[in-house]
């Protein structure tokens, strides 16, 4: 089943600066699907564009059948129960001000979600590897992968359908890199995942399916372990020579 599908959209900044020309991709429920290029690819606005921050100037979005609509708030609460995001720097998008159970709760008291929300919080943290007396705590009293892992429990409390991970991972070190594309990995047998990304070694790891973008187009899409056997396009191929290998990682290759 299509969970979201872009038909030929554009965007752009102003007439000057255009973004996206003309892009068309799906999202299959359960598959995890990897955006790649480098900065100015157009992979962060397509993002903006799924979390409905920004409208396409042309073209049309949907999700599972109907039309993303901004503008509607009725749409808009339910989407966002279905549609959640992971943003790049744990250190900025946790209140400093909140202790982990008021910024995990945050999305169960927006949305109006019914149930326990005390047992929801509980289960994300223990979903995303944390322990439970972590509630009573602040965000400062953690390391970096520790807030992202609280971002992420953020993210799935709701147990959203799709969840859009922007570059979440460049800004961690590399070991607690490693920890976190694992948590991922788990995290995506139970939900789709769109996860953004310039590192190309990492979508590897994950991926299941990969778009590779460059200055706005689509230049090359399929199956993961396909694409990085057999790079068609040039940039494809620039981008696998760059990638750095892990520990333990020989030549990159798709999903093992």
């Amino acid at each position: 089943m299509t969970l979201i599908d872009m038909r030929d959209v554009s965007f752009g900044y102003s007439r000057q600066r255009k973004v996206l020309h003309g892009v068309s991709l799906s999202v299959r429920q359960g598959v995890s699907v990897g955006l790649v290029g480098e900065s100015g690819s157009g992979k962060t606005t397509i993002l903006r564009l799924l979390l409905g921050l920004a409208r396409p100037t042309g073209g049309s979005i949907t999700f599972d059948g109907s039309s993303l609509d901004p503008s509607s708030r009725t749409f808009m609460r339910d989407y966002r129960r279905s549609v959640q995001a992971v943003f790049q720097d744990p250190y900025s998008s946790l209140d400093p001000r909140q202790k982990v159970h008021d910024i995990i709760s945050e999305p169960l008291q927006s949305l109006r979600i019914p149930g326990s929300h005390p047992d929801a919080v509980a289960a994300a943290l223990d979903a995303v590897g944390l322990p439970a007396d972590a509630i009573n705590r602040y965000p400062h009293e953690f390391s970096g992968g520790q807030r992202q892992r609280i971002a992420i429990a953020r993210a799935i409390v709701a147990r959203p359908q799709l969840v859009l991970a922007d570059e979440a991972v460049s800004a961690l070190d590399l070991s607690t890199r490693i920890r976190i594309v694992d948590l991922f990995k788990r995290l995506a047998q139970s939900m789709t995942l769109v996860f953004v990304s310039h590192d190309l070694g990492v979508v590897a790891s994950l991926c299941e399916e990969i778009i590779i973008l460059e200055r706005g187009h689509i230049v090359e899409s399929g199956r993961t372990r396909a694409i990085l056997d057999n790079p068609q396009h040039p940039y494809t191929q620039k981008l696998l020579q760059s990638v750095p290998r892990m520990p333990g990682q020989g030549r990159t290759r798709g999903k093992q």
